[in-house]
């Protein structure tokens, strides 16, 4: 990802409709699953900045692990101190250490080169039982000028990341698309991107919007997230899948 993104993201993420909305969408998920939802040892692998670190502190305990350097400047600024450098594809610790794992806009990434390994390394330090939130950008017709400037290696369909979960030896317990009532702006998007040739030019969707338009898109997000607890959506910008460990 490029260096301005990091701090574009650290300064937005506690205020931008789409960091809130997913944020409420994925925590509204796992409280409906979780079986405990607090003391629990939980994992964030791929924190970057630590927004998501400070939600999910109300299950209890979370560690966060990054492998960007600057990721990790950010997160001590928010005075986080339980996140390390490190790869998912090689997670430094125990293997059952962790009662819930999360892994947001991670696994895509040019710098992960075996999403499988990620997967497998992830398996391995969850608990039996144990849970796993993962959220993926998707769909390769919807690449873009944002995925050059956050260097996407590749993005997904539900049917592969379900593959993918079943084959590191998780059980799906939801798969389904998210943010889908924006589907078609984001289209209709990247089309225009593609036909005057702008979709290789490393450009952020990450952009401070209007306060009223900051509260529509967020309003979206939420009407979607009530939907999300009980029905899988067939079409999305991103994929969410809860997975548990067998």
């Amino acid at each position: 990802m490029e260096p301005e993104e990091y701090e574009s993201i650290y300064r937005l993420e506690e205020s931008h409709w789409w960091y809130r909305g997913m944020r409420e969408m994925a925590l509204a998920l796992l409280d409906r699953y979780l079986p405990q939802r607090d003391k629990l040892t939980v994992l964030d692998a791929g924190c970057g900045t630590g927004g998501m670190m400070g939600a999910l502190g109300k299950y209890g305990w979370v560690y966060g692990l990054d492998f960007s350097l600057l990721a990790l400047g950010f997160c001590r600024k928010r005075s986080i101190r339980s996140a390390v450098r490190a790869s998912v594809t090689h997670i430094p610790y125990p293997s059952e250490r962790f009662d819930l794992a999360t892994s947001f806009e991670v696994l895509y990434h040019a710098g992960v080169g075996n999403d499988v390994q990620a997967l497998k390394e992830i398996h391995r330090v969850l608990r039996p039982g144990g849970y796993f939130l993962l959220r993926l950008p998707a769909f390769e017709f919807l690449r873009g000028a944002h995925d050059q400037m956050v260097h996407t290696r590749h993005r997904y369909t539900a049917g592969e990341v379900g593959e993918k979960l079943a084959a590191t030896g998780f059980e799906v317990v939801r798969l389904s698309y998210a943010n889908s009532l924006l589907f078609p702006v984001a289209a209709a998007s990247r089309l225009a991107e593609r036909i005057s040739r702008r979709a290789g030019t490393a450009q952020s969707d990450v952009q401070e919007a209007s306060p009223l338009v900051n509260r529509a898109l967020l309003g979206v997000l939420r009407a979607e997230s009530v939907v999300l607890r009980t029905i899988d959506l067939p079409v999305g910008l991103s994929v969410l899948a809860l997975a548990r460990k067998r």
